[in-house]
């Protein structure tokens, strides 16, 4: 068995890391020229009434606050949101082995926050994406709304952090069995994102800006 798993997390290291990082980059590529291929509309012969750039960059800070009174009637999507979002921001961009991996991809490092930082924004950001999956489920409109690939993005996203967590911990599972399971997870995630919603992790600073140009020359705040 200690074997197996040897020979598992060897493989998702290596051959399953290089053909999930492959597809990754591969299926961004795609689908960013699928996006980009779709032009855009014939700018208006009107005089812009705002810069449209400027507005731009507004709308992409402004959109991390909800709109006025949406707190108040979603504050498990908003705050769940914002906690998981930055809990997985710093579990994936400031752990240690995480950063050892970009180095060895991109030639580059950076300074590491402390276990108990990164334990605090696991722990975070699991408790924070059980309560939103439980507010998906239980509000009628949402669970109206929801589709099999909302479920399949929040699984994708939920299982690395579980299972990084639990390996840390050597919990339920012998520790390479965990360490294994933690990076197919991590795997799966990388080749699978560009073809789920969770592109948005890529597209979301884009079309926010985007969004920010049109209205902005339009008079209309975004």
């Amino acid at each position: 068995m200690n074997t197996l798993a040897s020979d598992l997390l060897i493989w998702a290291r290596g051959p399953g890391f290089h053909a999930a990082l492959a597809l990754f980059l591969v299926g961004l590529i795609w689908r960013l020229v699928e996006i980009y291929s779709l032009g855009h509309p014939r700018r208006c012969l009107a005089t812009p009434l705002k810069d449209g750039p400027t507005e731009g960059f507004k709308t992409v800070f402004r959109r991390f606050l909800p709109a006025p009174g949406m707190f108040a009637r979603a504050p498990v999507t908003y705050l769940g949101g914002w906690v998981f979002h930055a809990g997985f921001f710093i579990v994936l961009f400031f752990f240690a082995p995480h950063i050892e991996i970009f180095r060895s991809l991109l030639g580059i490092r950076w300074p590491a926050l402390s276990n108990p930082l990164i334990e605090l924004a696991t722990v975070a950001a699991l408790i924070a994406m059980i309560l939103v999956l439980v507010s998906r489920i239980t509000n009628p409109v949402k669970r109206f709304l929801s589709t099999f690939m909302d479920y399949f993005g929040w699984a994708l996203t939920f299982l690395p952090l579980l299972t990084g967590w639990l390996a840390w911990h050597e919990l339920l599972l012998p520790y390479t069995w965990s360490l294994a399971l933690h990076v197919l997870s991590a795997d799966l995630l990388l080749a699978l994102l560009p073809f789920t919603r969770l592109l948005h992790g890529v597209t979301a600073f884009p079309s926010r800006w985007y969004t920010g140009v049109w209205f902005g020359r339009k008079g209309v705040q975004s």
